[in-house]
């Protein structure tokens, strides 16, 4: 068993100003995804100039920030939300989603899209391998900052916090939601594939993993379980993106096949 090494959730302190780990992770993320895109941007088949990329980053920032608030606010906090209005702005309270942040980042990279004039697909597909590891990056925060626990274990590598032995749910989604995620969508994408299919791929293996770490993590306490004892929030979101992903990447490969006959 390892113990939780209750690390300072603040870096250091400047006057009033707090750096805290949580917020690097932050900024780790949207640098990382900086570096991947302009490689990706490099390439001969880019639908982006190296200029655009920077462009696109700054649109993803506020896709990710805005929707993973509001996200949050609305799955996880629309109690809250309903008797405070003012409550999606009160980020001490509560934190951010991913499919909300999702959502965002979709929407912010099909405005900048249109304003380039490219497909939403196509946006989509050029963004989805630069995204993972800014994943992995913020679950490494959560880890950091003590929260998202597991459920109580006896496997080796759980971790002792207060007087529970806990599975590090947060570590298990750095892991496959963040590095192993990106090693399938980036690698995946390094050779030409049909229209949607990088996207269609990130979402299923995405939905499949979360699914998966939800068995481990425990559910909100102000939500538990919503149904059989054992259905979470982040399955029944995630549910509907391993669905949608499955048929984006048949579309994809049968709309190839179509136009090669």
């Amino acid at each position: 068993m390892l113990t939780f090494p209750e690390i300072d959730p603040v870096i250091f302190s400047i006057g009033f100003v707090k750096i805290r780990w949580y917020g690097l992770m932050y900024v780790l993320a949207f640098v990382f995804a900086w570096l991947l895109a302009r490689r990706r941007a490099r390439a001969s088949d880019s639908p982006l100039t190296l200029i655009q990329v920077d462009d696109l980053i700054f649109y993803g920032m506020l896709g990710v920030i805005l929707g993973g608030r509001l996200g949050y606010a609305l799955f996880y906090g629309w109690q809250d939300l309903i008797s405070d209005p003012l409550y999606i702005f009160k980020i001490t309270q509560g934190g951010m989603s991913f499919h909300g942040g999702l959502v965002g980042v979709i929407v912010a990279v099909w405005l900048y899209g249109r304003k380039v004039g490219l497909r939403i697909w196509t946006m989509t597909d050029f963004v989805a391998p630069i995204g993972p590891l800014g994943l992995g990056f913020g679950r490494i925060g959560n880890f950091i900052n003590g929260e998202l626990w597991g459920k109580p274990t006896d496997v080796p590598w759980a971790f002792k916090v207060g007087n529970e032995s806990l599975h590090p749910s947060q570590l298990y989604e750095a892991l496959l939601e963040g590095l192993v995620l990106f090693l399938i969508v980036w690698f995946f994408s390094a050779k030409k594939r049909p229209y949607m299919a990088v996207s269609g791929l990130f979402l299923v293996c995405y939905g499949a993993f979360r699914f998966f770490v939800e068995f481990y993590r425990v559910p909100d306490a102000h939500l538990d379980y919503l149904a059989l004892g054992w259905v979470t929030m982040g399955q029944v979101l995630s549910a509907p993106m391993i669905a949608m992903g499955a048929v984006m990447l048949v579309l994809a490969y049968r709309g190839h096949a179509a136009r090669e006959a």
